[in-house]
């Protein structure tokens, strides 16, 4: 995958480590992680993918019991690929529907009634080329509130997008993006303002 270049850290942009992968901090792949992860991959498989979609509240139960940080109503659909629920955040309305895969190796932070659509992939993690043993580099995801990712974007590491901001399908986004905008492409960019013909305060949410 390639690294993250705009809107980021000197440190970053140079390829260098985040605190995750720095010597002598704890690694996104060390043994206690990769237990959790084994343990969460079998509730995901069973518990967490046979459940019917309207339980919402039981995924939410599982997502909790591995640290997921969640509203009481944010919903993940059961077809959803989770990596490390304890590095998800949802706050109140905001989904993630079927088919979408969240690799949350560092924070993924998703507002409150945004829409993260089917096969959407949030990638929260990139590899160091520039060292020849490519050591993995977690970086945070966040989605503002009232946000919509159409289906099959590619969000990349350290990606920022601004509260109410419309991301067209298949768009690859790896850089911020600003509020109230509509953006599409590869890489993603600003075509128009977002507006609302009702007049009124913004999205209420909805399944994906």
């Amino acid at each position: 995958m390639m690294t993250h270049t705009a809107n980021q850290s000197p440190e970053h942009a140079r390829g260098v480590a985040s605190p995750a992968t720095t010597p002598g901090r704890a690694s996104p792949h060390g043994v206690r992680n990769r237990i959790a992860r084994a343990a969460w991959g079998l509730v995901q498989a069973t518990l967490f993918r046979c459940s019917p979609r309207p339980l919402h509240s039981w995924r939410n139960l599982l997502l909790r019991a591995f640290g997921a940080d969640l509203h009481p109503t944010a919903r993940v659909y059961p077809r959803a690929r989770v990596w490390g629920p304890w590095n998800l955040t949802m706050h109140a309305g905001a989904t993630i529907a079927d088919g979408v895969d969240c690799y949350c190796v560092d924070r993924v932070t998703i507002g409150e009634r945004s829409v993260i659509s089917q096969y959407t992939y949030l990638c929260g993690a990139t590899h160091d080329h520039t060292l020849r043993h490519r050591p993995l580099t977690p970086m945070p995801i966040t989605i503002g509130s009232d946000v919509w990712v159409a289906a099959d974007v590619f969000v990349g590491p350290g990606v920022t997008i601004g509260d109410e901001t419309v991301v067209g399908a298949r768009s690859g986004v790896f850089s911020d993006l600003p509020p109230k905008a509509v953006c599409m492409g590869t890489p993603a960019k600003q075509v128009g303002q977002r507006t609302y013909r009702d007049g009124g305060p913004g999205p209420e949410g909805g399944d994906a």
